[in-house]
């Protein structure tokens, strides 16, 4: 039997009209008075229905969308009604569902586990209580929420902000507390590396401590979003979803210079550009009046997409995929949602039609780039070296110019003649071609940006039936999808009335989805755990209302970043211990009701960083060409060529931050590849972070955290300090804090038969330090304290 009912006679597609809702756990309590259809229902119905019976039309069995109200409760070709409010035996989804028949049973036999009790029970009193629908969280604009009064009037014991009213209200839902404020050094260490992606030296550690003024802490959440460093570390974050690569992808992966975009995000984020203004110039800064050359660079966030430029390859296949790929990440990014789902069909949850995924395609489908490998359009830009050569040939020319010219008139007045050159002209004209080859030679730096094609080149866009660009369907023009639309006007039909759309604050789900992303940024995991995911299969938010409250905020301040991310570092919540009693870890395993500081791992690029930092052969040089770190031969070998093998840098290069470092999509510098980084041949909304044994033999034994190691032992070894205050200093360098007593002991215990056995084998001393410098034993011994330092648990993470 295909499917639950015969097909409605009244039932009909309105794609304009879907009211899916969350698909989330069961509620903790769905009682005789209450069951909530957002939280307890279309779990189950997203589930287990949604597939066979939801917004895909072309899947749809039996004619039946239990997604939208009007179609559950139509009357079928049978006689029957899959729904009828408040009437339970009246409701086929009922009888099917209690069906001893296999054939008449739903969901069917080979669909998955049978409905639980729990389930069944949820259906049942959500029917008898009148089956009320309701959009899907998501989908409705962010709402004000008041402050619940049971907490606010002990504001001194819940926190600093409505961040930790919101926060506490949902502990004491879950009979918990949160954890005491952490520690200076846990405080000055973790906001260090949360702002600015480096850990704190001791002189910034040491005037922390000393600041007794009631706002020393909020003065140094003020120094660190002004750092200029602040930039570069979230920076990264942006660049994996903007898919950045200092290569172009496919089989051959050919380098690209595009790093003036990373720059220009870098600048942005330190400048302190909203959010909306980084949208609209991303996404469509060349269609802004007189746009400048920033803004232009800007454009280049959706020229990241891969190119083929193989022989034999079709360029229209590539172009296609490219603007898909432009289409999934835009929706992803901006509204978190999985609209790739509809490229082939309508999306199976969420309330997109493939006509719809192919309106908004064409919105980038008239730009002027087309898989080319010259990467056209681009855009010059000159250093000052530069423009001053380009003035000095440009002169240079014109000079031997007119010397020809006037040459070639003196030899020979009758322009008739063709006498020959004389030497004086044939070297003048050498000169010449020579200047012009040289100048043709400087063509400074090339960023490729996207450019809209001329009124009479534009394309028009049909769907491609089942996703294949080759074979098209009904034509479409540009849009957006209805159900995300709140009528104020026209609909948008370019790339820049779809930024101003997005960030217009009538959207419901971008300031949401910045929020969270940056909540997910600070404590691991979003208010939304699935980032990626905002539609109704993904998880539901666990503090609802204090994301609205934020996403309500950032809108209200102008879509603010720096000033969010200061509200929220701020809060009690935040500042709280990460220590974790067993009850507490039993109570809340993941920290989802956040009753501690999380701890996690470091992200691959600040592992890096920090080891450099701690070591000081940190280069704090900013923005430029990207830069090869040194990196283990591993008998790796450039595909296609060597002349893209891997030389390693020269001088302060080669200690550069990790986000400097050359992307290359088909083989990505391995220590960060290891430790959970993309390779960006697509967007990456989240990096899913894994602990495996390789990792330890990164940190243990990669090129470069073996020199910060023996860089630390050199900073440790003062030679007119005691071994104690040695190896607390570089305990310091690491963590901040001292060590305790215990700690302490067991590195001079380390220091001291380590030292004994490379008096014994000075010869693997000096393998190890690779130099002749006295003391070989001293120092190796040291280096194995600072590499066993920078591989502590606490040193690679953030308590």
């Amino acid at each position: 039997m295909n499917g639950l009912f015969f097909r409605s006679r009244r039932l009909t597609l309105i794609a304009l009209t879907y009211t899916v809702v969350l698909a989330s756990p069961l509620s903790a309590v769905a009682d005789e008075a209450s069951v909530s259809y957002r939280e307890d229902v279309l779990p189950i119905l997203s589930d287990r229905c949604f597939r066979c019976h939801g917004p895909d039309a072309e899947t749809r069995e039996a004619g039946l969308r239990l997604d939208h109200y009007e179609s559950s409760v139509a009357v079928l070709d049978s006689g029957a009604v899959a729904i009828v409010p408040g009437d339970l035996n009246g409701s086929e989804v009922w009888r099917r569902i209690g069906a001893t028949d296999p054939d008449l049973r739903m969901p069917p036999d080979g669909a998955g586990d049978p409905l639980s009790d729990q389930e069944v029970d949820v259906l049942r009193k959500w029917i008898e209580a009148g089956a009320l629908y309701e959009k899907h969280w998501s989908f409705t604009l962010p709402q004000p929420h008041a402050l619940p009064t049971s907490t606010l009037n002990d504001m001194s014991t819940i926190g600093r902000s409505f961040i930790d009213v919101w926060v506490h209200q949902r502990l004491q839902q879950q009979n918990l507390r949160r954890q005491p404020e952490a520690d200076r050094y846990t405080l000055i260490r973790r906001l260090t590396l949360d702002l600015v992606g480096l850990p704190p030296t001791l002189t910034e550690v040491d005037d922390f401590l000393n600041d007794r003024r009631p706002d020393a802490y909020e003065r140094v959440v003020d120094r660190l979003l002004a750092s200029p460093a602040f930039g570069e570390r979230w920076a990264r974050r942006w660049l994996d979803l903007a898919r950045y690569a200092d290569s172009a992808g496919y089989a051959s992966d050919p380098p690209r210079i595009i790093w003036r975009y990373r720059d220009w995000v870098i600048d942005a984020l330190n400048r302190g550009l909203a959010f909306d203004q980084f949208t609209i110039e991303q996404l469509a800064g060349d269609l802004l009046p007189n746009p400048t050359l920033q803004q232009l660079i800007a454009t280049a966030f959706h020229r990241n997409t891969m190119t083929n430029s193989e022989g034999g390859t079709d360029d229209e296949e590539f172009r296609s995929a490219a603007i898909v790929d432009r289409v999934n990440t835009t929706m992803q990014v901006w509204m978190g949602l999985t609209m790739g789902c509809a490229q082939c069909h309508s999306h199976k949850y969420d309330p997109i039609t493939q006509a719809e995924y192919f309106q908004f395609y064409a919105i980038f489908n008239n730009t002027e780039d087309a898989d080319q490998r010259d990467e056209a359009p681009f855009l010059s830009e000159y250093t000052e070296e530069e423009e001053n050569e380009i003035q000095q040939l440009d002169a240079r020319i014109r000079q031997l110019e007119t010397q020809v010219d006037q040459e070639q008139t003196e030899s020979s007045p009758n322009t008739d003649e063709k006498d020959t050159d004389s030497p004086e002209t044939t070297q003048a004209k050498k000169d010449l071609q020579a200047a012009r080859e040289q100048r043709k030679k400087v063509v400074g730096v090339t960023t490729p940006i996207l450019r809209e094609l001329p009124i009479e080149q534009r394309r028009t866009t049909n769907v491609h039936i089942r996703g294949n660009f080759r074979v098209l369907g009904e034509g479409v023009d540009p849009g957006v999808p209805q159900e995300f639309f709140q009528p104020h006007g026209l609909a948008p039909t370019n790339r820049l009335e779809v930024a101003e759309w997005l960030v217009n604050g009538k959207n419901p789900l971008v300031a949401r989805v910045v929020v969270n992303r940056i909540w997910e940024t600070l404590f691991g995991a979003g208010i939304v755990e699935t980032s990626e995911d905002f539609g109704t299969q993904g998880e539901p938010p666990t503090h609802p209302e204090l994301l609205d409250h934020l996403a309500n905020e950032l809108i209200r301040t102008g879509w603010n970043t720096k000033r969010l991310i200061r509200t929220i570092v701020t809060s009690a919540t935040y500042r709280q211990s990460s220590a974790v009693t067993p009850e507490r870890g039993q109570a809340d395993p993941r920290n989802r009701w956040l009753s501690h500081s999380p701890s996690f791992r470091l992200s691959a690029e600040m592992l890096r960083d920090q080891a450099l930092a701690i070591s000081g052969l940190l280069s704090r040089k900013m923005k430029g060409p990207s830069v090869r770190p040194p990196r283990p031969a591993l008998g790796l070998r450039a595909a296609f060529g060597a002349s893209t093998d891997w030389e390693a840098s020269e001088g302060e290069d080669r200690y550069r931050r990790g986000l400097y470092t050359r992307w290359r999509r088909t083989t990505p510098y391995p220590s960060m590849a290891t430790f959970d980084a993309p390779s960006r041949e697509v967007c990456t909304i989240r990096r899913i972070r894994t602990n495996t044994p390789l990792q330890a033999f990164v940190t243990l034994n990669d090129p470069v955290f073996v020199e910060a190691a023996k860089a630390l032992a050199d900073r440790m070894n003062d030679p007119t300090l005691p071994l104690e205050e040695r190896l607390s200093r570089g305990f310091r360098f690491c963590l901040a804090r001292p060590p305790a007593d215990a700690e302490l002991d067991r590195l001079k215990t380390l220091y001291e038969r380590t030292q004994q056995a490379y008096r014994e084998d000075k010869q693997a001393a000096r393998e190890l330090l690779n130099d002749d410098r006295p003391a070989p034993a001293e120092r190796a011994a040291m280096a194995v304290v600072a590499n066993v330092l920078l591989n502590l648990d606490e040193v690679l993470s953030k308590k």
